[in-house]
């Protein structure tokens, strides 16, 4: 297995450099059990089995930036799933703040599965751990592990069902 590539995080500029970024099996086991415990929330593996979540954190890497750093730009193709183990992000789109994310919340999951145009920017309001896990470890892990696919599929289409129930109401 290759190793995964760095995260594509931008970085021109001071504001943008990442601090640290290291392979996730090298995080307090903690640290792993909580990531795990975020994975079992994001909707896309609301099916998967706590095996299934472990695989996935295996590929994922352990990255600290520091505030004012920019994790993904409005328009721009997307190719990383975030989840954010410490710190805050601020979410705006078309330049209006939309949201807040700490600890525990998630961008970029869709990602995983297209390259589709982020359709907001976030940026670390404080310093951040995030765990990111790219398109590309994440499509050598759904040839690898035979039934993953079909489980990820059950939990977008109860994402999909999600989105439907809130836009009936």
């Amino acid at each position: 297995m290759n190793p995964p590539a760095r995260p594509s995080i931008p970085d021109s500029g001071p504001e943008h450099a990442v601090d640290t970024v290291s392979r996730f099996l090298d995080v307090a086991p903690l640290r792993r059990d909580a990531f795990i415990e975020h994975l079992a929330e994001v909707p896309l593996f609301s099916a998967c089995s706590k095996k299934d979540l472990q695989l996935v954190a295996r590929r994922a890497e352990d990255v600290k930036v520091g505030a004012g750093k920019v994790l993904v730009s409005e328009g721009s193709a997307g190719a990383e799933f975030f989840v954010i183990m410490d710190g805050k992000a601020r979410v705006t789109a078309r330049g209006r703040k939309v949201a807040e994310l700490g600890p525990g919340r998630f961008f970029g999951d869709l990602a995983l599965l297209d390259r589709a145009p982020r359709n907001a920017t976030v940026v670390a309001e404080t310093p951040m751990e995030v765990l990111v896990l790219g398109q590309r470890e994440f499509a050598a892990l759904i040839d690898e592990v035979p039934g993953f696919a079909h489980k990820l599929l059950a939990g977008l289409a109860r994402r999909l069902r999600e989105a439907d129930a809130k836009s009936i109401q």
